[in-house]
């Protein structure tokens, strides 16, 4: 067999295994949410017109100490989440201190964002600040956000997918990851980037997501490692002090529902 063909050959393999080496299982692996979820809003229902009261909510938190929150939550980055999602856990999350969660949720996130793309293409709903030609929080992002669809949100759905494994693993903390995973989505539609509908179908995806991931046998391999870790870093008294990681609700979430 020709050299050059065995080395291409050998190349298109390992390409093959990166490709899927960042998630536990494929886009098609994951339930396909146009095929469950309804679609999103007419721009002339009642349901839109929460959107619209949502999106005219937000604008109004962005000057706020919420609205910085927004501008740190546009990350996706993995070194993000853990950073952001380690107070509410009460435990620091990195590579170095937690590789085996670390691991876990690295590949888990991808998973999350993977089940939000057959529904984003399906529909290609436009997003509230191309919609109203208006600025999001983070205007750098927009370029990019611009080329895909707005429902569900992708963001939400990996924040959510975290969120959920966080709680599994740490039950003790459930309701303070619970809150941090909830107002990362909600970051969403106060920055401009989504509808508060694509928020919330962000969070059911992830929720199908993670259903999907526990028939998966590597997954549930990856969690175990992951339970053992903390336990053991538990029992060692590695839990940070309470008082220096409680999460403290933001005040979107303690606004009037009303406003």
């Amino acid at each position: 067999m020709n050299k050059c063909f065995i080395i291409l050959f050998v190349y298109g393999i390992c390409s093959c295994m990166e490709m899927y080496a960042d998630s536990f299982l494929t886009t098609s692996d994951m339930p396909a949410g146009e095929n469950y979820l309804p679609p999103p809003p007419a721009y002339n229902s009642e349901r839109f017109f929460n959107d619209w009261v949502a999106y005219k909510w937000g604008k109004s938190m962005r000057p706020t100490d919420r609205g910085k929150q927004v501008v740190s939550d546009a990350s996706t980055s993995i070194n993000y989440f853990c950073s952001t999602f380690s107070p509410a856990f009460g435990m620091t999350i990195s590579s170095s201190n937690t590789p085996e969660l670390y691991a876990l949720l690295s590949k888990a996130r991808v998973d999350g964002n993977n089940a939000a793309k057959s529904v984003k293409n399906f529909y290609m709903k436009t997003r509230p600040f191309m919609k109203f030609e208006e600025p999001t929080s983070v205007p750098s992002s927009e370029a990019s956000l611009r080329t895909n669809g707005s429902y569900p949100s992708g963001h939400t759905a990996q924040g959510w997918t975290l969120t959920l494994i966080l709680a599994e693993i740490n039950p003790a903390r459930q309701d303070t990851i619970l809150s941090r995973g909830y107002q990362y989505g909600q970051s969403r539609a106060i920055g401009g980037f989504h509808w508060l509908s694509d928020v919330d179908a962000g969070r059911c995806i992830a929720s199908a997501a993670v259903a999907r991931l526990h028939a998966d046998p590597a997954f549930m391999e990856q969690l175990r490692k992951a339970k053992e870790e903390f336990a053991r870093k538990a029992s060692s008294k590695a839990m940070l002090k309470k008082e220096e990681f409680d999460y403290h609700l933001l005040p979107e979430a303690q606004a009037d529902d009303n406003k």
